[in-house]
């Protein structure tokens, strides 16, 4: 896939929450992105329920940058369709982008920015990866916590409800994430990595 550096547009940036769209996964582990990006458009005042490019949006502006705010509408695997769609349709960059998701591997309520590498086990990543042909988007990962034992099955845990006590953790942290794909939309990545990546 071709990329080419945008002039001024409708959108310069593209934050995107990943998560399973339905009730039945509203509050599990796997959708951490789509409740940091929900937090996101609160404190932007707008609501993320434009149906478009196999996602649900909300256009927003933050600062001066003209952000569009995603949840893909695939499952968590096929992530990668509606951020290819909507990265073709505003010729956004791959550096313009910056994807919120889960990660089992980090401990409840850290958060970790990197600005490309693996999918780290993360399937969405992984299918975003693959449609974009780059790994070279920001992501902000947030911890869900590990498996409470080696042969625990994934999918299980994935799909797992968070408990009052984790709430109570990851409430504040998914604002913090969110917060952190805001700096990075406005190019301060160092800024976003320094603040948030320690906690």
């Amino acid at each position: 896939m071709i990329f080419r550096k945008k002039a001024a547009g409708p959108i310069d940036f593209l934050i995107v929450g990943l998560g399973n769209p339905g009730r039945q996964y509203e509050n599990t582990r796997h959708n951490a992105g789509f409740l940091s990006i929900d937090t996101l458009a609160d404190k932007l005042g707008v609501t993320i329920d434009r149906a478009q490019f196999h996602a649900l949006t909300a256009r927003a502006k933050i600062g001066d940058t003209s952000v569009l705010l995603m949840k893909p509408q695939t499952l968590m695997n096929l992530s990668g369709l509606a951020v290819q769609e909507a990265a073709m349709f505003y010729k956004l960059d791959p550096s313009q982008i910056v994807v919120i998701s889960d990660d089992i591997n980090l401990a409840l309520g850290k958060v970790r920015i990197r600005n490309s590498g693996s999918d780290g086990g993360q399937k969405g990543l992984r299918d975003i990866i693959a449609c974009l042909g780059t790994d070279a988007f920001a992501r902000v990962r947030v911890g869900v916590g590990q498996k409470p034992h080696p042969d625990y099955d994934l999918a299980k845990w994935v799909l797992s409800t968070f408990s009052a006590e984790d709430r109570k953790v990851l409430d504040p942290v998914f604002k913090d994430a969110g917060d952190a794909a805001a700096l990075i939309a406005q190019g301060e990545f160092t800024r976003a990595m320094n603040t948030y990546s320690k906690k």
